[in-house]
């Protein structure tokens, strides 16, 4: 049996053994994180807070879940079935499978580049593999969308809701990317016509994904902006940028100011209005009027959410104003009355009941870090704008007595009385001054 000594020996091995053994080694070190990682396995410490909402249910995409349960195993063979369809279009369906692995070994090293995580156990061909099947198939999920008529009768994607629910949370998950350029490269490959575009296919399959409203973002936006686009997630964050005026969110460094619930906004004289802009992050204030775009609360939006705050906190130069916004309107969103003031205005499309919608964005960005808060001119005009007294008056009033009839009445009757009270007392005074004057 080892003694105690040479079990401490074996832990200071084990725990010193990545410690490079001479400078020479040191310097072949690669301790620089690359600036093309842009798939991230998710931190621990926002994993925490709900796992639910970045493990994929029934499809995974990419190397990370590749063979990692049973249940993401069942749905291969419909990826498999879309494989085969795409091909299947093809004059040479054997040459074409041919072109699309070769496509993909010739840039595997570039693709790998993209994944910020271990993949030493994902050997080059099967890498390769997972990138051809799970490509093509969300390419063919994308023009199946689209167009019916390449539909089976009995396809199970579009025949059983789950599916269809399972694929709008499994397709946007930071973990269960692949590489833009990887989607692209089949995409032109396999065009049905030259003005098919695969970022309006994409963005039309996800058009409800934050806002009933349909997406006001076009292709030619990303070609003219000529963004780069990293994956699905990245694409879907781009369409909420876009929209949005040059200049929207300013460079400098600002810090958290504290913003009230919208049931004191409310009380302070400000009035909420649905904004009309493309975006949900375009949130204005101006003249007392806080005008906050619609976003749909479902069954999904926590999950997108989720994964866009955790892409910005993980990819380099990413700025971090979708963890603004959840900030923003968790501290918004304090009780029901809050939920009903915003559902009344139709700023919240609440799918869920009030509760739900109330604990939705609690906690929604613990454990962020917030270098720059990219509303806080917003909030400091709020913040002002609530010291003024008018305003404050000009609510209770409206709220105590304009809206109710018989209030009205009885304000109008007070004031009345009032008036008569202080004309008759002043005829008393002036009436007593004049007879002190005779």
């Amino acid at each position: 049996m080892a003694s105690e000594s040479q079990k401490d020996e074996t832990v200071i091995n084990m725990v010193m053994s990545p410690f490079p053994s001479s400078y020479e080694h040191l310097l072949a070190y690669e301790l620089s994180m690359s600036s093309t990682f842009s798939i991230f396995q998710t931190p621990k410490i926002l994993f925490r807070h709900n796992e639910a909402a970045y493990k994929p249910n029934a499809f995974s995409i990419g190397p990370f879940y590749y063979r990692a349960n049973k249940e993401l195993q069942a749905t291969q063979k419909i990826k498999l079935k879309y494989l085969r369809d795409l091909l299947s279009r093809s004059n040479n369906p054997e040459e074409l499978y041919s072109q699309l692995t070769e496509t993909i070994r010739s840039i595997q090293r570039e693709a790998r580049g993209c994944y910020a995580g271990p993949l030493e156990s994902c050997v080059e061909e099967a890498f390769v593999e997972i990138l051809v099947l799970d490509g093509c198939f969300i390419s063919e999920l994308f023009r199946k969308d689209a167009k019916k008529e390449l539909r089976d009768p009995d396809d199970p994607i579009f025949t059983m809701s789950c599916l269809q629910e399972y694929l709008n949370h499994d397709l946007i998950l930071l973990e269960n990317q692949i590489p833009w350029m990887v989607l692209e490269r089949f995409f032109s490959l396999t065009k049905l016509s030259p003005d098919e575009s695969l970022i309006q296919l994409a963005l039309d399959f996800f058009g409800n994904i934050f806002s009933s409203k349909e997406p006001s973002v076009t292709p030619n936006q990303f070609h003219e902006g000529k963004i780069e686009i990293k994956h699905i997630l990245d694409l879907l964050r781009h369409s909420l940028l876009l929209p949005l005026s040059p200049g929207k969110f300013n460079d400098k460094p600002t810090g958290w100011e504290p913003f009230p619930c919208a049931t004191k906004i409310n009380e302070a004289g400000i009035t909420f209005e649905k904004g009309m802009a493309g975006s949900i992050l375009d949130i204005k204030f101006a003249n007392g009027v806080l005008k906050i775009p619609p976003l749909l609360i479902q069954e999904t939006t926590e999950t997108i959410l989720r994964n866009l705050i955790s892409f910005e906190q993980c990819c380099p130069n990413y700025q971090p104003i979708v963890t603004s916004y959840a900030k923003l309107m968790d501290n918004l969103i304090d009780t029901d009355e809050d939920v009903e003031i915003l559902s009344d205005k139709n700023i919240i499309d609440n799918w869920l009941n009030p509760e739900d919608a109330k604990q939705f964005f609690n906690k929604l960005y613990h454990d962020t870090f917030v270098k720059q808060f990219f509303y806080h001119d917003i909030c400091l005009a709020v913040k002002n704008h609530r010291k003024r007294c008018w305003p404050r008056w000009r609510f209770f009033l409206v709220h105590n007595y304009f809206g109710k009839p018989w209030a009205i009445v009885s304000l109008i009757v007070g004031t009345i009385l009032l008036v008569l009270t202080f004309l008759q007392t002043l005829y008393a005074v002036l009436s007593y001054v004049g007879d002190k004057s005779c």
